[in-house]
Formats: structure tokens, sequence, C-alpha cells
């Protein structure tokens, strides 16, 4: 089991083995949340100092209950409105390139309020699987998890990799595996979490990953997909937008890891920028959908999106084009947007963002042969 080991000097440790992961998820077909079932000590923790974080006042603005609606149209999007973290968050880094070196001098976690750390998840590899390569453990080896001061959603954290690493906006291994992870750890299917490259809305060049709770189903839990490369757990979406999908169980998740990071690794020596999500969804199925297979959440789909490089763009003025929003859920920064945006603006904001469609075909083909050959 999961434990909680205090020390007066340290952060709080959350410490888990794969035996913490939670197998039994699933979506109810009447209702847009999951089913009822515990929380897990993982979100139970994760909520409980997130909340007493904001009742200190260290967050930017208090995040109460979001205004939300759900657009009319096939996509499902679902629309927010939160005009304070567009006022309120930190100014974004100026970013000049996908692969730019950390800089100490900019913003990074080693600066921020202690207070803000939650707790660090230290995967217990006695008991647990190690994280190896070559025979060595791959370091670092804990992850800092933090409030975000300016939330999107209730429960909005960031995933830091030993920030004393220093280490730049690249994905690794490590930061994906513990990634996918935490999404295992919940037992709630609307715990998300996100990667933006740099170039692909990243606002701090230190290696971080978003965690957040969205009490709505979103389509790309269940979206169809094309086998690309199965034994890889490797498909395309076939829905807009356009992007890449891992599906990965707990047996199989330090074989995806490992094949996603080969993708992002990729992405990255093209100068190719890329938002990441991960959800519990459905399995890839070649066949129609049965009932019990769409509702299943037993494992977890990691989209890829490919996009066009933002430097220094300007901003949109409804949403940003990033990880939640390519997933289909909409932070609105303006009330009018927010009563007003359809579903055909909200496709033709992301269209500029994604890749064309033959550059993508070019892109998939590539990445498949990459794989195939490693």
């Amino acid at each position: 089991m999961s434990n909680l080991k205090a020390d007066p000097t340290m952060p709080l440790q959350y410490v888990y083995t794969n035996q913490d992961f939670v197998t039994d998820v699933r979506r109810s077909t009447d209702s847009s949340s999951g089913m009822a079932s515990p929380p897990a000590k993982f979100d139970t923790t994760i909520q409980a100092g997130w909340a007493d974080r904001m009742e200190k006042g260290l967050f930017r603005y208090h995040l109460g209950n979001l205004q939300t609606r759900i657009l009319p149209g096939s996509r499902g999007y679902v629309a927010q409105l939160n005009i304070q973290r567009g006022i309120e968050r930190r100014k974004p880094q100026e970013i000049l390139s996908i692969q730019q070196e950390f800089s100490a001098k900019q913003f990074n976690f080693n600066k921020i309020n202690p207070e803000e750390i939650i707790f660090e998840m230290i995967k217990d590899t006695e008991r647990g699987t190690a994280l190896h390569h070559s025979g060595q453990l791959q370091q670092p080896c804990r992850m800092v998890v933090l409030v975000n001061v300016s939330p999107l959603e209730f429960g909005h954290c960031l995933f830091v990799p030993d920030p004393s690493c220093c280490l730049p906006q690249v994905l690794t291994r490590f930061a994906i595996q513990v990634g996918i992870e935490s999404v295992l750890l919940s037992s709630d299917p609307g715990f998300r979490v996100g990667f933006n490259s740099l170039g692909a809305f990243a606002s701090v060049n230190h290696l971080h990953l978003h965690g957040y709770y969205l009490d709505h189903e979103l389509k790309i839990e269940s979206m169809p997909v094309k086998p690309l490369l199965p034994e890889r757990g490797f498909y395309r979406l076939l829905d807009f937008p356009a992007g890449l999908l891992f599906y990965t169980e707990s047996e199989e998740l330090e074989k995806v890891a490992r094949a996603i990071c080969e993708v992002t690794d990729f992405l990255v020596d093209g100068n190719i920028a890329h938002n990441l999500f991960m959800t519990r969804g459905c399995p890839p199925c070649d066949h129609r959908q049965n009932e019990k297979n769409i509702c299943s959440r037993k494992g977890v789909r990691i989209a890829v999106w490919p996009r066009i490089s933002c430097f220094g763009a300007k901003e949109e003025s409804s949403f940003n084009v990033a990880l939640c929003e390519l997933a289909g859920h909409l932070p609105f920064k303006n009330k009018k947007d927010y009563e007003l945006t359809t579903e055909k603006d909200v496709i033709d904001i992301i269209q500029r963002y994604v890749l064309p469609d033959e550059e993508f075909h070019r892109l998939e083909q590539q990445l498949t042969r990459h794989l195939m050959g490693l």
C-alpha cells in the first residue's frame, strides 16, 4: 500500500508501488461523471493539500466553481470561464527554440515558496518495479508535486522531476512514466495529466507536467483510432485534431513510456513543437466498441499532438491552443467568447495550430518506421 512519510525538515513523501494502481475505473453510461468509487489515497492527498494551500492564500486568485457549458455539436467541447487565469497568471517566458537551454536567471521551480509543495512522489523500488535503463537506475527518482498558483481547474498541480536537476522543458522517460503512473494511482476518471513543449505554449522552461481534475467526460477518452504499431501501443486518432495516441494498462506501462519518449525525442530532434495529454480511456479497438469496453477506464490514453510552433506569437483572445484545448477542454479568458463561441469557431482556431494533413501523415509514417526500427 502507498503510505505518507512525514519528516519535519522535508516535504511530505508519497511512497507508492505498482500495487497501488487502481484498475477498476469505469465511466457511467448515464452521466458525465465517473462511477462512484472510493477516492484513492493519491486523490485525497492531492485534493486536501491543494485545498489547504488555497485556504492559506498561496494562489494568485481564489478558484471557485467555474461556469461550464458543453458546446452544441458532435465533439462535446467542454467550455469553462476562467477570466482570472488570463489576467493573473505569471507572464510567460520568452521562448525562442524548442531546445532552449534551462536558465537559472529566469523563473524556475527552485524559486517557489516551499509551502507550495504538496508532496514528493517516490516509487518504492524494492517492492515495486524500478525504472532501469541498461541496468542503471534512472535519475531523478523523485517527482515533486506542487500547486499551480494560477489554476485552470480544481486540484491543478505541477509535477516537477527533481527541481534541483534544472532540466529544460523536454520530456524524459521518467517524467512520462510518472505522469502515467499518476493517472493510474487516481481512482477518478476526471484526473488528467499533460505537457506543453517549448513552442507549444509552455510558459516556464523547467521540466514540468500539469495535473488537474475535470469532472466532465472528454471525447478523447473513447475516440476511435487506427492501429499504427499496436504492439508498441501506438495508434492514430481518427477525429479532429489529428494526433497520435498511445494506450497502456499497468502491465505495459514501462514499455509504452519508452515508446512515447522515443516519439517525443524524435519531435524535439526535428524541432517540432508538441502537446501531450494523459487521461483514463477505453482500450483501442478495431471493431465496434461494445458498451463494456467503451465504459472501461482501466487503462490510460496518451495523446501526442505535433503542432505548429509558436514563438512570441500573439495569443488568441478566447483561449490558447495547448494541452487541454487539443483534448477538448477549453478554458476561456473572457465572458463574451465563452458565451458566443461555437464548435465551428473552436475548430477554426485549433486548425491554425495543428500540422497540415500532408505534413502530419508524412510525420506519422516517419515515426512508425522509427519505432519499428528500435
